[in-house]
């Protein structure tokens, strides 16, 4: 890793702060308000039209805020930075009216002029977002994105006044409200944006605490890179009375043990994960500060199948037949995952893929051979990248000697932090990369979209025509029944075409203090931060 050893520095610094105090049966946040919460990795950056990662995610969702919020407990739509909306009776237009007391972090009124702006900056080719296809069911914002027009007025949004916001789509989306809560929705303050000249560009400063300006319930007070990231109250926030934390600090914790260890010292009142051999012990000392929800999201690996050996779907079938994914769940994780054989989530808004991929090592072997490899012979040598965890570490070993028990191969292992590795997926400098997606919203969609060719997220580079026309068609139907036989067939492509491994459907498995009041788990694992506040434990 090219950043190895300043990394090594900077987190030892770290975890002398999180865990060499001595342990603290009460979080030293409670006296001033903060709570702290380990946060996984450090985040590739805050704009919240660029970022990927539910590291990024859970940090934008603090600083900006879309038209329409989510209750933190039924997920219902709620008002956000709109304070009503209407439906057209066929689904295809909404009016917002937003809070007549929205205001920017630096006093603006927040205006619909302003998610007009947002909304044209992400769709414009130059930025390259890998998000913009989310806004594609607004009418012809998927020909704006694509070049074949650039007269914007033509795109499904028009501020009507300072506060009203008419907003048009192709054809009726059941999900629409639902996602406005995704970071791809949130307007960006188009005088910041302006001044730093990142209409369409990437790397501006314009994200650094002395600059940003967002309409979330926090501010940016503090980024120390690989040390801390803190947020604090944003008074003139429209519903900042409600908001009861003063700050938030998060901590890029990549270390899932050290991340248990800060937690148990009393550093954290949340964690992102939690080492997978300590889940029994929770269980059995201490059930209460362990949590397992349901999660709409799925853990696989991306193959690059452009190049040899894994451009021939014989190789990637092999390696997706000859894994044992039972063990991996039952041994190594332990937290009431299931085994993964499709893409989609078992009963994700009603659908269940009824296409899986098979485990048959016999036939592995001969998809292998029928390839040019018998008993792996003349196989070269290929890598899977992870990113640094322990948790990654030890699947990616199990799956590593599967491989080489089952087919004769070898797999080499290599670990980056999660921004060399989001730029290694997007630059697609990889031939097997670990991977996930956690649901957008709740609809199977928001996973078989991820692979149609022109998806920003593919990263892949698959690609097949039909798969693309069956995607498509299932996002302009509004039968239930019809779009689900959809979404079956070009899952079965998918999963025919294996440009992906897929391994385990998740559980979230973490650590919460009891402290932390305001707590409502969901399967989008989607965290109100402005909901929740802390009170310290009897004594």
């Amino acid at each position: 890793m090219k950043k190895e050893l300043s990394l090594l520095v900077v987190c030892g610094l770290v975890l002398l702060f999180l865990v060499g105090c001595s342990p603290s049966a009460t979080p030293a946040a409670d006296a001033d308000n903060i709570l702290r919460v380990g946060n996984g990795a450090e985040p590739q950056e805050l704009d919240p039209q660029i970022v990927t990662g539910i590291p990024e995610q859970r940090l934008t969702s603090t600083l900006f805020e879309g038209l329409v919020d989510a209750d933190p407990e039924t997920l219902d739509p709620i008002p956000g930075a709109a304070e009503s909306w209407t439906m057209s009776e066929d689904g295809t237009q909404y009016i917002f009216r937003l809070q007549p007391n929205g205001r920017w972090s630096n006093g603006d009124p927040v205006t619909a002029q302003d998610f007009v702006y947002s909304w044209r900056r992400i769709l414009t080719p130059g930025l390259a977002s890998e998000y913009a296809y989310m806004l594609y069911c607004l009418k012809n914002a998927e020909a704006y994105h694509a070049g074949d027009t650039d007269d914007f007025s033509q795109v499904g949004v028009r501020a009507l006044d300072d506060r009203t916001l008419e907003v048009t789509l192709e054809s009726p989306t059941p999900y629409f409200l639902s996602m406005q809560t995704h970071h791809a929705w949130f307007p960006v303050h188009p005088p910041t944006i302006e001044a730093f000249e990142a209409q369409s560009r990437r790397g501006t400063k314009w994200t650094q605490p002395e600059n940003i300006v967002g309409n979330g319930a926090f501010v940016l007070q503090e980024w120390s890179p690989n040390r801390v990231i803190r947020v604090v109250k944003n008074t003139v926030y429209w519903n900042a009375g409600a908001v009861r934390l003063a700050g938030i600090e998060f901590y890029p914790i990549d270390d899932v043990n050290a991340e248990e260890r800060a937690f148990r010292s009393g550093k954290l009142h949340l964690t992102e994960s939690i080492p997978h051999s300590k889940v029994p012990v929770y269980r059995e000392k201490d059930p209460e500060l362990l949590h397992v929800d349901p999660y709409l999201a799925t853990y696989f690996y991306r193959f690059e199948v452009t190049t040899p050996p894994l451009d021939d779907v014989r190789v990637r079938r092999a390696l997706s037949m000859a894994i044992d994914r039972t063990a991996v769940v039952e041994n190594i994780l332990k937290g009431g995952q299931r085994p993964a054989y499709c893409l989609t989530p078992p009963n994700t808004a009603g659908y269940s893929c009824q296409s899986a991929i098979k485990e048959d090592p016999d036939q592995a072997r001969a998809l292998l051979a029928e390839a040019g490899y018998p008993n792996g012979e003349g196989f070269p040598p290929i890598e899977l990248l992870y990113n640094t965890s322990e948790n990654h570490r030890l699947i990616a070993e199990a799956l590593q000697q599967m491989w080489k028990k089952e087919l004769g191969i070898a797999v080499n292992l290599l670990n980056q932090d999660w921004k060399v590795l989001l730029s290694t997926m997007n630059s697609r400098n990889y031939q097997m990369i670990r991977s996930s997606w956690v649901a957008d919203y709740n609809d199977p969609v928001n996973f078989l979209e991820c692979f149609t060719s022109m998806n920003g997220n593919n990263r892949t580079g698959y690609a097949n025509p039909r798969y693309d026309r069956l995607i498509e068609k299932a996002r302009q139907t509004t039968d239930r029944a019809e779009r689900n036989a959809l979404h079956q067939e070009a899952e079965t492509i998918l999963l025919e075409d294996s440009p992906i491994l897929p391994v385990y459907f998740y559980t979230r498995v973490y650590l919460l203090s009891s402290e932390v009041k305001g707590w409502h788990a969901n399967p989008l694992g989607y965290i109100s931060f402005k909901s929740l506040y802390l009170e310290p434990a009897a004594q």
